[in-house]
């Protein structure tokens, strides 16, 4: 039975039926019965066959039949037509005289080509595809098992943070608690007080009342009135319950504080923490052609000296007072800190862990504002200047890398000789004061220096005494000065607040033409705002958008602008 199977399954079958094949037409290389051999003749009748029993076939290369000439077979491949011929078509037909290879002959070529290409695939190709399709198995493997552990250490992490939070919510609430409570004690005890007092002063009524009606003289006479004694009511008691004050910025940032207390998560494309936002911003392409207002803010500043934004939605502010007022992008103020400067700060700025700093002119310091609490963070050196023997602070610029850039003056009047120096905590870093060759950087004079730092490094100094913009590098070299006259404005150039912005554009208030000039980095002028209505604009600062908030010292107010446009 086995053989038998075996059998049928090597029994080869006709091409044109499936009858068992007893012909072969050597011709055409065709398996036939004997019934298809007449089918096959009439189907191709221009050709000639050679059948032959099919065990007398012989295996050879069947020849394509020729377009122009009926029952030939070509034997060769024109050169020229790129085309199999019959003998007929090189000897009298249209390829007469073309060059022909036997076709034989480029069946053997591509045969060998055909092989070679097998062998190269098999032994080269497949390999390297395999050891690829290895490799990449392994990545994916590796790739899962990372996304495994990210995810692990995901959920761990979640976890730690719901701790965090939960431990901050038990602070506040325990904060919350206590103040709440030690009030709680306070007007406890003044109520305690005032009942006491009730029941004292009705005892003393009712002996009043016993000595009234008395008719013993020397009982009256010792009467001493204590009248005046509860005339006035005890101290009143000051209550100071604990506030809580929340800001959520949906899916950028959230912050909670109470008391002296405060805690703070906030989102970033990146992990920095640096309060030049300037820095921070991503998708700003280039400078708009109108600028927009977004925002008119009012404050309570008669006279506006100085912004400094937090972030997008805040900026502290200062005047011609004794206090720094942080306000939101409404003009809702947030906080208020008073400080102990009898003349007002001289200048305010940002670090880049959020926190204030200002410059106090009486004190000669600069001090920062950590947990509601203000400490002295730096005290300018002795100096030598003619009329004073110290340095006194002015305007400050918070830089990246977490320095602080401090103008610095000593002498009065126009011989006020003034320079910046960089700090690095409480330590100098760098004083930028002369060229290197004895000559002085900033011009003699009473008006306070506006700094910031440029992506590259430079320091930009707005020197108001010389009416011109500085710009000096790393190594206090000056690059360029810029005297606002490519600007071509009707006054003259008055620069006061400087800022740098995500492209290094150079960006500085110009007061007597109520209009802000930019820069790029290399001091080549871009273009002039002056179509927003500025008033005096004094204070500049730059937030995490990428906008600008211009301050008018004529009308204390703020304006929002966005100038650059997104990608």
């Amino acid at each position: 039975m086995a053989s038998s199977t075996s059998w049928a399954q090597d029994v080869i079958t006709c091409d044109l039926c499936d009858k068992a094949a007893q012909q072969f037409c050597n011709s055409c290389q065709v398996n036939l019965c004997d019934t298809c051999v007449k089918k096959h003749r009439d189907e191709f009748k221009s050709l000639m066959h050679e059948v032959v029993p099919f065990l007398e076939r012989k295996i050879q290369l069947v020849f394509p039949e020729c377009r122009e000439h009926s029952g030939q077979r070509c034997e060769v491949n024109c050169k020229k037509c790129n085309t199999p011929v019959c003998i007929k078509c090189i000897g009298l037909g249209p390829h007469k005289g073309h060059d022909v290879k036997e076709l034989t002959e480029i069946h053997e070529n591509k045969v060998r080509k055909i092989k070679s290409d097998t062998k190269e695939i098999q032994a080269k190709i497949i390999p390297k595809y395999q050891n690829e399709d290895q490799n990449i198995g392994i990545t994916i493997s590796k790739a899962k098992s990372k996304i495994d552990d990210l995810g692990k250490e995901s959920k761990k992490l979640r976890k730690l943070w719901h701790q965090e939070v939960d431990n901050i919510f038990d602070k506040i609430d325990s904060m919350g608690q206590s103040l709440g409570e030690e009030n709680l004690n306070v007007l406890q005890g003044y109520h305690n007080k005032i009942r006491d007092l009730i029941s004292e002063m009705n005892k003393i009524v009712k002996q009043n009342e016993k000595i009234s009606n008395s008719n013993n003289l020397l009982e009256i006479n010792k009467y001493q009135s204590k009248l005046n004694e509860y005339q006035d009511f005890p101290k009143h008691v000051d209550l100071k319950f604990p506030f809580l004050a929340s800001n959520i910025d949906k899916g950028k940032g959230l912050s909670i504080e109470i008391g002296g207390y405060r805690a703070t998560l906030k989102q970033m494309s990146e992990p920095i923490l640096y309060t030049d936002v300037s820095r921070l911003t991503t998708g700003i392409g280039k400078l708009m052609d109108k600028v927009r207002v977004i925002a008119t803010i009012p404050t309570t500043c008669k006279l506006l000296y100085g912004v400094a934004c937090v972030w997008e939605v805040e900026a502290w502010i200062f005047g011609d007072n004794e206090t720094i007022t942080r306000i939101d992008i409404h003009g809702a103020v947030k906080f208020t800190v008073t400080t102990k400067c009898q003349h007002g700060p001289r200048g305010i700025s940002v670090t880049r862990g959020r926190e204030l700093v200002y410059s106090d002119y009486d004190s000669r310091k600069v001090n920062i504002v950590r947990d509601w609490k203000t400490e002295t963070l730096i005290t300018p050196p002795e100096g030598r200047g003619p009329g004073s023997l110290y340095w006194t602070p002015g305007r400050l610029s918070c830089t990246r890398s977490g320095d602080i850039l401090v103008h610095v003056y000593t002498g009065g009047g126009s011989q006020k000789k003034n320079k910046i120096i960089c700090y690095q905590g409480k330590n100098i870093k760098q004083e930028i004061s002369n060229d290197g060759e004895g000559k002085y950087i900033f011009k003699d004079g009473s008006h306070s220096l506006f700094m910031s730092e440029n992506n590259n490094g430079d320091v930009c100094v707005s020197d108001v005494n010389a009416d011109a913009v500085v710009v000096v590098d790393k190594t206090g070299r000056v690059r360029f000065r810029y005297d606002g006259k490519p600007a071509r404005r009707e006054k003259s150039f008055d620069p006061r607040d400087i800022v740098t912005d995500a492209l290094s554009q150079i960006i500085v208030t110009d007061n007597n033409n109520n209009c802000l000039h930019i820069l790029d980095q290399n001091g080549q002028f871009l273009s002039c705002v002056d179509d927003c209505g500025l008033g005096k604009p004094v204070g500049l600062s730059v937030d995490s958008e990428g906008r600008l908030w211009v301050g008018s010292f004529k009308t204390g107010g703020i304006k929002v602008i966005e100038y650059l446009q997104n990608k």
